[in-house]
């Protein structure tokens, strides 16, 4: 299954669409300069293309396993692992005072994408350590930060996020783990969590737990959490792995897909761990590695739709079948109008969740450079909506892409229903979509709609300049912004949320349409009269359109969804 980066892709978008030049204003990122960034992402190119797509195969079919309370990885992920553990790529965006590049989010989320693409199951091990790292960097103590992150930074040891239990998942305040306070600073942590990526493997180092327990005496619900860090192995005086810590994997799932992935069952009993933050200020900590991760499972989302759409036009270059009455390019399936409908729409679609995600992180990058709340207010604006729209492009691309190959699809030789079975857990985990959706409705729209309706309106400044290029585009991309807005307003209005709720998931695609027309539209004023301006208009005229009915969806209200009894559901 080959594989490629999409270094130049990225190199546009830093280019001409989401541009990095602001950034690189900053004291923060001034180091970030084209030149920099360039090479960092044709590295990142190189050991993707080289070292972690031709793992891909390898870790569907023969997937992580436990031996003797001990987790195997699939064959060749260790030496992958290593590659990337020793490239530095671990720590892109992590303090240069514990050892990271300190490269901003951007870059990051770039890594993530074609990490993804090349082999998800093995990106998930560096993205979990990511997250951990960023929750140390703002919530730890001096003496855990300086214990624990050079070693995660270096890629030595690895981390992992603790939060769901059997009867806890989205409702993450119904846990029952229990820490008890062991008077000497340290906490002893029991009771048992779920689907923990990465709980263990064989990759040398040790692994580091971030747990969501409740002390004795915590309040019910979510503000009783704490946070704590549990390692596997417990540090001697010098720092190095010392003495097993009371946690074990009792079991690995079996997944639908992801399988190179150990997703484990943990138990905790009694184990060592430390506080990380204040007490019962968990869910504040742990969500600054929630977002963190968020951010990049909309990359994974990304990267596999970008290598599902690569591995499907290769295919349709090659498959002959039937006979086309277009003017043959090929003379394959790739001259038959649906295929190239479908080819030309997973293109599109690609590269705007790609540059809605590029914004996202910019807008991270301004806030932790400047400081400036509206920066911070538009990076969670648009969290929620690169996390669920990232993540069903993912999934429709791979299922396009697997319609793409016919029957062959449906045959594991060609490697096409991997990507499906990969992907489609990125819409569930690290909160699932719908709940990005109603995090998007409510929670962002705290502030009135302040911060869509700004973000609207430099939309519209945008696509004013365009008009003198291209009038047409542009208008389109106007209308839609101005029905956006309109509906923003109405959002806001309703106080019942349950109103706002039941429109949720369509008024996040919509918002996504929106942004991609916008960024599509930015992409053909760079490049016009060629393939991206092309690109931009197939989106725009029969993709964007569909910002329409998602509007008037989102807008109906609940009423009709509670009109059916659960009964006349059933019947």
């Amino acid at each position: 299954m080959t594989y490629r980066a999409p270094v130049e892709d990225y190199n546009f978008l830093f280019d001409h669409v989401v541009s990095l030049d602001a950034l690189r204003a900053t004291e923060r990122f001034e180091d970030a300069t084209p030149d920099v960034t360039r090479a960092i992402l044709t590295e990142a190119g190189k050991l993707c293309e080289e070292v972690l797509a031709p793992l891909q195969r390898n870790g569907d079919k023969q997937g992580a396993y436990l031996e003797n309370g001990v987790v195997r990885t699939s064959p060749g992920f260790k030496d992958g692992y290593r590659a990337i553990a020793e490239g530095g790529w671990v720590g892109i965006s992590a303090d240069p005072e514990y050892g990271g590049m300190g490269l901003p989010m951007a870059v990051t989320a770039a890594v993530t994408d074609m990490m993804s693409g090349a082999c998800l199951s093995l990106q998930l091990a560096p993205m979990l350590s990511q997250g951990q790292i960023e929750a140390l960097e703002h919530h730890a103590s001096d003496a855990l930060k300086e214990m624990y992150l050079p070693k995660l930074i270096s890629g030595e040891w690895t981390g992992t996020m603790n939060l769901t239990e059997p009867q806890a998942g989205s409702d993450v305040g119904a846990l029952t783990t229990k820490a008890e306070d062991n008077g000497d600073g340290t906490y002893a942590i029991s009771g048992q969590k779920i689907y923990i990526t990465y709980g263990d493997h064989d990759f040398g180092g040790n692994v580091c737990h971030l747990v969501l327990a409740r002390l004795e005496g915590a309040p019910a619900g979510v503000r009783g959490i704490s946070l704590f860090l549990v390692p596997k192995l417990l540090p001697d005086e010098d720092g190095n792995p010392g003495a097993r810590n009371g946690v074990s994997v009792v079991s690995l799932e079996h997944k639908m897909g992801i399988h190179g992935s150990p997703t484990c069952v943990m138990q905790y009993d009694g184990a060592t761990g430390w506080l990380v933050g204040e007490r019962e200020g968990g869910m504040a900590a742990m969500f600054t590695m929630m977002n963190n991760a968020r951010l990049g499972v909309g990359g994974q989302g990304i990267g596999v739709a970008d290598a599902a759409f690569h591995h499907a036009l290769a295919y349709a270059q090659d498959r002959k079948q039937g006979k086309t009455a277009a003017p043959a390019e090929k003379d394959t399936i790739l001259d038959h109008a649906d295929v190239r409908r479908m080819l030309t729409t997973m293109k599109a679609e690609v590269f705007a969740a790609r540059a809605i995600a590029v914004c996202n992180a910019v807008a991270i990058d301004m806030a932790t450079a400047t400081g400036d709340k509206a920066w911070k207010a538009r990076a969670a604006l648009l969290t929620p909506i690169t996390k669920a729209f990232g993540t069903d492009t993912g999934i429709e691309v791979a299922d396009m892409g697997l319609q793409v190959h016919g029957g062959m699809g449906f045959i594991e030789e060609t490697g096409a229903a991997q990507f499906c079975r990969d992907v489609r857990v990125t819409a569930i985990y690290e909160g699932t979509n719908g709940i990005q959706a109603m995090d998007l409705v409510a929670r962002k729209m705290m502030d009135g709609g302040d911060a869509a309706m700004t973000l609207l309106d430099e939309i519209e400044e945008d696509v004013e300049a365009a008009r003198a290029v291209f009038p047409r585009l542009a208008g389109d991309v106007w209308d839609a912004c101005e029905s956006m807005r309109e509906a923003t307003e109405w959002l806001v209005s309703q106080s019942d949320l349950q109103n706002r709720f039941a429109g949720a998931v369509p008024y996040l695609h919509a918002f996504a349409r929106v942004l991609g027309g916008h960024l599509h539209l930015k992409a053909a004023v760079a490049d016009q009269g060629g393939a991206r301006e092309k690109l931009a208009r197939f989106y725009i005229q029969r993709m964007l359109p569909e910002y329409t009915a998602l509007l008037a969806h989102a807008q109906a209200g609940a009423e009709d969804l509670y009109a059916l009894t659960a009964e006349e559901l059933a019947g």
